[in-house]
Order: structure tokens, then C-alpha cells, then sequence
């Protein structure tokens, strides 16, 4: 026998792997958007006006461009009227900014690998702005669309300065209909939003805190309580009284999550239906004083806005993706024949989301919905041509259709966004249907299958990376709140922020884990080490609520012993709920199943 002192073997890196990409469930029919009808209407009245002046005046060739202004009317609907008019400025901007460096590029060559070029790039950059600012959907898709089929309409530059002209007038006119909603219903936003978190919270509490699918509620309705606090951060200070009275009910949200044995399901969802129209906000059921209730919102307040651009260097790989996909793209469709390679380039730069598991769900929604989309067009297309009202109604409609069934799932919007992307290549002049069809589909498949291979080839390993510094931040949040709660004179004001703190830092791990998720080719994900730090978070959000002697549903404060924080059923606040293994419902912990939001 040897008398060497055995040596430990070295542990092993885990070794990337593949990941199934799925099939089943890419296709299926959700419901729709709660507020599905505000940009199909809107998108429709930013439209009509400038194109039926057109159709009257005989220039119908021009809608080309006012098309770009009115699209702007898709976006920030889910904002605060005072934060959507900067919103909508900027998008506008944005529009008008990406058609006017278009239109110079097409004005100054007709070199179509050099315009591609260009495109790719616009693409990018689009990309990345509307993540970083957050936009929200319809995100890059209609402003890459509108860039990149501009750089190859024929221009001299001298036609530049009116062509620009008419997408400033009719983004313009966008702006006034994306902000008319205001005379009516100022708060409708905000109001959209505390709603939202009542009934996904009701949901949760439904589940008892343990039943079937609890983790996947409690994720959700996590994420809709933290979608409320942004809007109501975004709100004026003009609204300060309606906003403090929504931000109670948010609270309340809070508390039944953090408590929901001791919530009824039936009043908040109460709540949530007395928000609709433009009566009174309903109470929230609780004896606090609003000095004491929203104390963390105020500090949240009182702390400087995190700049967008911090956010920028997490989307290096999408970018890379983006501007790598979209140009391949386009040389691919040039390569072919094919006479219109932004449409290969505008499917590609449609494609990439926040995981590769994301972009091919995107990929296949993508290409199913053009194909029957060219399809449509086919049928349509005799009616369309009877004339420009014609075409322009034809248009109206499948905007609309558009925005109505996109919020179910992807491809049956892109149904209605196929035939009408065809339609608008009309407006200069009738085009062959036979070859339009043929060329969609061509780039279609080009686009999908080259965009796809480039979102392979460019891998996020920084995804893991984001994993790590989220359960970071939730450890030393976590650890801050238990020393709150330890100390018997914690104020108020510290106790909310610190539980406030707490719950946004659980939803972006939750987003981080989610994405490095959806990743093909990445190392393993430490999915104890998160299913852990969920449940340990969760459980010192329970026992804050207790600290402050708060209940979630019976509208009945428990005893707040001034300066003692003695929680329901006395002890200290620091008893079992922090990090021992049961929550306040006797939960265990064992969330192991899939909790996406």
C-alpha cells in the first residue's frame, strides 16, 4: 500500500450543454391583452386622416411616409399620460431620425450590399435603444420595418427635407391621438396597473400559497405588483392624491402575497373591478395612516432614477446578434434574386429576444404566421386593387386586425402584418401579386433561417454572470432586512424600503434566471441555489409584514405596540420566518416546479 498522502481531485468545470428548443406550446392561442383595443384603435385613427387626405389629393405614393409617423401611435400605451408624452416624443424622434438617415443613404446609392449594410445596422442600434429605454412592445419591429424598406425606395436628396416633413406631421398627429385618452380618463393607466396586480395577486391567493401552479402565480403576480410600482413611479405629481390611494392598494397587493392565507381572493378582485371608468379609488381596507403606509414609496421617490444606459452592456450579445443576422440576411436574399432584401432583414431583426428558447419560439410564430399571411394577401389583393380607397381601407382593417389578435400569440398577428406589409408596397403603384407572394415567402424563410443561425453562433455567457449578481443583491438585501427586523427600534420608513427593496430584487432574479434558462448553449444554472434564495426572500417578506403588524384582507390592523414592532401572535419579528424553512403559511419550500412569470 502506498503511504502517499492521497491529493483531493480537482472538481470539474460543468460542461456546457444543449438544450431542447420546444415545439409544443409555440403556437398555442392565449387571451388577449387587457387593453388589446387601445392601439388597435389608435393605430387606425393615426392612419386614416393622412392617408384618405392623400387618397383625395391623388398622392397616395406619399402614405409611404406618413405610414412612418402614424405607427408611431402603437406604443407606451401601459404609461402614465405624463410619462407617455415623452415617451411617444422619443418615438417619434426615433422614427423620424431612422427614416431620415435612410432616405439620404437611398438618395446617395443604389448599392444594395452597401444599403444592407446600413440596414443592419440601423437595426442594431434600433434594437438596443429600445431596450435600453424599455419601450415596451411593438418594440424595434416597426421602426427596423419602416428604416430598412426606406433605404430602398428611390429618392434624390433634394426630396429628402418633404419627405421627412410628412412623417413629422403625421407623428405629430400620433402624439395628440396617443394622448387624447387623457380628457377622458387621466389616471386610466395607473389605474390599468393596480388592477392588474389585485387580480394576479387574487390568483395567488387562490392557491392557498401551496396548491397546484402556486409558484408559477406567485412569480406572476410578483411581476404584476412590480409593473404597478413603475407605472405609479412614472406618474405626475399633479396626480398626487389618486396616486397615493393606488399605491395603498398596491401595498395591500404586497401584503397579501407576503401573507396569503390571511387575504381574500373575492375583495381584491373587488377592488380591482371598482378601478375600471373613472369612479373613486377604492380604499384598501386598512386603519394606517398614509404617513405610515407609504413611507418606502416616498424614499423610492427621493432616490435618483437609475440612468437607462447602465443597462447597456447586457445587450452586447443581442445587439451582435441583431446587426449579424440582419445583414446575412439581406446578403442572402441579394444572393438569391430577390428584389426587396429588407424583408429578409426586418424577419430577422424580428426574431431576437431575450434567450435563444425565446427567438425560436419567435422564429416558428414568425414563419407560420407570414405564410398564411401571404396567403390572405392573395385573396385580398383583387379587392385591394379596385382603387386607393380601396387599398387604404384594406389597410385600415388589417391594422387593426393586427393589434387585435397579436397580444394572443405572435403569429396570428403576423397574419394580418404580412398582407399589410404587402398592401403598403402598393401605394406607389400596383404591383404583380404572383411575385410579391413569391418574394415574401423567399425572404421569409431566408430571414427566419439565416436570423436564427446567427442568434446560434452568438452566444450570451453573460448570462449566468447576471444570474450571480442577482442572487447577490437578494442575499444582501435579504441579510439588510433580518437586520431591520432584529433591532427593536426600527422605524417605519426603513422597514418599507427595505421590504420594497427586497420584492423588486426577487422579480429581476426571477427575469435573470428565466432568460440564462432559455439559453442553448450556456453552463449549468445553480437552479437550487436561486429555488433557494426565492423561498429564503419570501419568507423574510412574511415576517416584515408581520413586523408591521399588517393583515391582508380583513381590513383589522393587529396591535402595533409603539416603538416594539410586535408581530400577530407575539415574538419578536424574527422568529421562524426568516430563513428557517417555513413560510407563513407552513410552506416547506419546495418550489421546484418551473415559476416563469
Amino acid at each position: 500500500m502506498s503511504s502517499a498522502t492521497p491529493r483531493p481531485t480537482p472538481e470539474k468545470e460543468p460542461v456546457p450543454k444543449l438544450r431542447r428548443l420546444p415545439l409544443a406550446g409555440v403556437l398555442r392561442v392565449g387571451r388577449p391583452s387587457n387593453i388589446w383595443f387601445k392601439p388597435a384603435f389608435s393605430v387606425v385613427a393615426a392612419v386614416a386622416p393622412p392617408n384618405l387626405i392623400l387618397v383625395a389629393l391623388g398622392r397616395l405614393d406619399l402614405a409611404v411616409y406618413t405610414m412612418a409617423g402614424s405607427l408611431c401611435a402603437l406604443y407606451a400605451h401601459n404609461r402614465p399620460y405624463a410619462a407617455r408624452a415623452k415617451a411617444l416624443a422619443g418615438v417619434v424622434l426615433g422614427m423620424v431620425g431612422g427614416l431620415a438617415v435612410a432616405l439620404v443613404a437611398a438618395s446617395l446609392t443604389d448599392d444594395a450590399v452597401i444599403l444592407v449594410g446600413i440596414g443592419a445596422l440601423l437595426a442594431a442600434v434600433q434594437k438596443v435603444v429600445c431596450d435600453v429605454t424599455r419601450i415596451g412592445p411593438p418594440g424595434n419591429v416597426i421602426l427596423t420595418f419602416v428604416s430598412s424598406a426606406s433605404l430602398f425606395v428611390p429618392q434624390t436628396l433634394g426630396q429628402v427635407p418633404g419627405h421627412v416633413a410628412l412623417a413629422l406631421v403625421a407623428g405629430v398627429w400620433s402624439w395628440l391621438v396617443g394622448m387624447a385618452p387623457a380628457l377622458v380618463r387621466p389616471h386610466g393607466p395607473e389605474r390599468r396597473a393596480t388592477a392588474d396586480a389585485l387580480n394576479a395577486t387574487a390568483a395567488y391567493v387562490d392557491t392557498g400559497g401551496t396548491g397546484d401552479g402556486h409558484a408559477r402565480a406567485r412569480a406572476s403576480a410578483y411581476a404584476a405588483v412590480q409593473a404597478a410600482w413603475q407605472c405609479l413611479l412614472l406618474t405626475g405629481s399633479r396626480s398626487a392624491a389618486t396616486r397615493r390611494a393606488l399605491e395603498r392598494l398596491v401595498v395591500r397587493a404586497e401584503i397579501a402575497l407576503a401573507a396569503p392565507s390571511d387575504a381574500d381572493p373575492a375583495r381584491l378582485r373587488a377592488q380591482a373591478a371598482e378601478l375600471r371608468g373613472t369612479g373613486r379609488v377604492p380604499g384598501s381596507d386598512a386603519p394606517r395612516s398614509e404617513a405610515d403606509e407609504l413611507l418606502g414609496v416616498a424614499a423610492e421617490r427621493a432616490l435618483p432614477p437609475r440612468s437607462p444606459w447602465s443597462r447597456l452592456g447586457p445587450l452586447a450579445p443581442i445587439a451582435l446578434r441583431t446587426a449579424l443576422g440582419c445583414g446575412l440576411a439581406g446578403y442572402a436574399s441579394l444572393a438569391l434574386g430577390v428584389g426587396r432584401p429588407y424583408w429578409a432583414l426586418t424577419t430577422a431583426a424580428a426574431l431576437y429576444q431575450a434567450n435563444i428558447t425565446l427567438t425560436w419560439s419567435r422564429t416558428v410564430q414568425r414563419v407560420v404566421g407570414n405564410l398564411v399571411g401571404v396567403l390572405i394577401f392573395a385573396a385580398v389583393a383583387p379587392i385591394a386593387g379596385l382603387g386607393p380607397l380601396a387599398l387604404v381601407l384594406c389597410c385600415l382593417v388589417f391594422n387593426f386586425g393586427a393589434e387585435a389578435l397579436i397580444g394572443r400569440n405572435y403569429w396570428l398577428g403576423s397574419v394580418c402584418v404580412t398582407p399589410l406589409a404587402l398592401l403598403v408596397t402598393e401605394f406607389p403603384g400596383y404591383q404583380a401579386t404572383g411575385s410579391l407572394v413569391a418574394d415574401r415567402v423567399v425572404d421569409t424563410l431566408v430571414g427566419a433561417m439565416v436570423g436564427f443561425a446567427a442568434a446560434l453562433a452568438v452566444t450570451n455567457r453573460r448570462a449566468g454572470n447576471r444570474v450571480a449578481t442577482a442572487l447577490t443583491t437578494v442575499g444582501l438585501r435579504r441579510e439588510h432586512a433580518a437586520r431591520l427586523l432584529a433591532a427593536p427600534q426600527t422605524g417605519p420608513t426603513a422597514l418599507e424600503t427595505a421590504r420594497r427593496g427586497l420584492a423588486a430584487a426577487l422579480v429581476d432574479l426571477r427575469a435573470a434566471a428565466d432568460a440564462a434558462a432559455g439559453e442553448w448553449w450556456l453552463r449549468t444554472l445553480p437552479q437550487e441555489r436561486v429555488v433557494l434564495a426565492e423561498q429564503a426572500g419570501h419568507r423574510t417578506l412574511a415576517a416584515m409584514v408581520r413586523r408591521q403588524g399588517l393583515t391582508a384582507g380583513t381590513g383589522e390592523e393587529t396591535n402595533r405596540s409603539a416603538g416594539t414592532g410586535t408581530p400577530p401572535g407575539g415574538g419578536s419579528g424574527t422568529g421562524p420566518d426568516v430563513g428557517t424553512g417555513e413560510d407563513a403559511n407552513g410552506d416547506t419550500g419546495d418550489d421546484t416546479e418551473d415559476a416563469r412569470p
